[in-house]
């Protein structure tokens, strides 16, 4: 699977753990940035890595910041993006059964980093259950 991944200043130590864990899965990864701990504006990342899932380049996105709720509204702010902010592994298994979401959002300061792997390696393994009801919402939600 292809992931986008992107942070700001305070999930940048959070992505350069998780990085190496996703190509050990077998995951192609392209990064969109930061690249240090210093200040940045997240909105520019959580847009970079939407973009790039919505126009089909990258299968799944996933972008952090340091409570994962800024960066999530960035990336949800991009036509056909459904970001989720996750703290837990049933939250990331929910939002792929029924939402079908396709960008996760992390917050470094929320998760610790094994919590962050599970929740992770669950949003990329789940797939969307399809259910009429879920396409449904789904529809709605695109509609808006």
């Amino acid at each position: 699977m292809k992931i986008a991944i992107a942070c700001d200043h305070g999930g940048y130590e959070l992505k350069t753990k998780l990085i190496p864990h996703l190509k050990e899965l077998g995951h192609e990864v392209e990064d969109f940035g930061c690249d240090s701990t210093d200040s940045v504006d997240y909105p520019e990342y959580g847009r970079a890595v939407a973009k790039e899932v919505a126009k089909g380049a990258a299968d799944r996105g996933i972008v952090i910041c340091t409570t994962g709720i800024g960066i999530s509204i960035a990336a949800n702010r991009v036509k056909g993006i459904r970001a989720a902010v996750c703290t837990n592994g049933l939250m990331a298994k929910m939002t792929r059964l029924h939402n079908d979401a396709n960008v996760l959002a992390l917050g470094a300061n929320i998760v610790g980093y094994g919590l962050a792997e599970e929740i992770t390696d669950v949003f990329l393994s789940t797939e969307f259950s399809g259910g009429e009801r879920h396409v449904r919402r789904i529809s709605g939600i695109e509609d808006v």
